[in-house]
């Protein structure tokens, strides 16, 4: 490691110890972290944002207007984080095809879909920079991910919101595995984020090790949402003062056993919810925001398809779930290759949104040109 990298991460690795102990010590410390350059603004304070009501678990069904001005000022930029991976690729370059499609087919259409931006922390441009619109984010430092490298993100969200001219004024933070069923609206309203939620993130369940990045004096546990950072759409003020919280929040608990070992791979998103509670900032919770098949087994009104899941089923359509079934889609059969066109569709008795997503796959990889190189 060169004197430039173990100085960037000397700055990191207090960073984070400097943001854990203010957490931790000082109840009445300010974590608003503006950028260099922006100007603060007063946020909600806890007290206010603990004595709201709990956010609503249905979707809205006012938020379309004629106003053209009003649609405009609820425009969200979509923002997916990736690496340089096969992986990662060939999904965002599906995921890229499907947000466009929906764009351009439904022009006039009451969704809220502004830019799209791919946000590589490769740390280097690839050749697929003509093809999706890409920021490039550094990586962070040897070793200070310590394997686990969804730490990543919120590192390069931190860059890009810093670095980059953002013309909407809302956020959807959405992922490669991500498919856009429909044009999508946006779901945010009077402040709060709109955000999916897991049935596996548990603060109540987990209120130990939390209380160390989220003291009692910030509110009760129940001020964590059950959400990761995706899909969550947020304003672009408030996602630029969670964002430093998030990426702090995120290495901080990695270094603490405790919470490593309570969180694991879902680290990073308890640090987002924890991150977006220290900031006041509440979310409505979207439970059609998105379905994951094969356990959601119909599209319903759902917007996205998250595909994270294996999809086994023998050839009668029974799935067989923890088992190869005689038929599959899973993503990480193509973790180091490019899923072929024309994938095989799924037999007869399968549910609508294995066949959808097997669908839309093949549509996507069909029309977009090169694909495999």
């Amino acid at each position: 490691m060169g004197w430039g990298n173990l100085f960037f991460s000397l700055v990191i690795t207090c960073s984070a110890a400097l943001i854990t102990y203010n957490i931790i010590i000082s109840a009445n410390a300010s974590l608003n972290q503006d950028f260099p350059g922006s100007s603060s603004t007063t946020t909600k304070s806890f007290k206010d944002s603990a004595e709201e009501e709990d956010p609503i678990l249905k979707m809205p069904t006012h938020l379309s207007s004629s106003s053209n001005k009003r649609r405009k000022t609820r425009l969200f930029h979509t923002a997916v984080t990736s690496s340089d991976s096969i992986y990662n690729t060939w999904q965002c370059r599906v995921m890229y095809y499907w947000f466009n499609k929906h764009k351009t087919d439904n022009p006039n259409s009451d969704h809220d879909m502004g830019g799209f931006t791919r946000i590589l922390h490769s740390g280097h441009p690839d050749k697929f920079m003509d093809e999706i619109p890409t920021f490039v984010a550094q990586p962070l430092p040897d070793g200070i991910d310590q394997g686990y490298i969804v730490l990543n993100r919120p590192w390069a969200f931190v860059q890009w919101l810093q670095q980059t001219k953002i013309e909407e004024d809302y956020i959807l933070m959405s992922e490669p595995d991500h498919i856009l069923v429909k044009p999508i609206p946006n779901l945010s309203i009077d402040g709060k984020g709109a955000a999916f939620p897991f049935f596996y993130i548990e603060p109540k369940k987990y209120e130990a090790p939390l209380r160390k990045f989220f003291p009692k004096e910030r509110g009760p546990i129940t001020n964590i949402d059950p959400i990761g950072n995706s899909p969550v759409i947020v304003g672009k003020d408030s996602l630029k003062k969670i964002a430093p919280t998030w990426m702090n929040v995120s290495l901080a608990m990695k270094k603490d056993p405790e919470a490593d070992k309570a969180f694991g791979w879902v680290l990073e998103m308890y640090a987002y919810a924890v991150a977006s509670a220290l900031h006041g900032v509440g979310n409505i919770l979207h439970k059609e925001f998105m379905i994951q098949p094969p356990w959601d087994t119909a599209i319903g009104k759902a917007y996205i398809i998250h595909y994270t899941y294996g999809c086994d089923y023998d050839l009668q359509g029974k799935m067989t779930y923890g088992k190869i079934g005689e038929w599959r889609f899973d993503k990480r059969s193509y973790d180091n290759i490019w899923p072929p066109r024309n994938i095989s569709m799924p037999p007869p008795g399968v549910p609508e949104s294995v066949v959808t997503l097997v669908k839309m796959v093949n549509e996507a990889t069909a029309n977009i040109p090169d694909w495999g190189s």
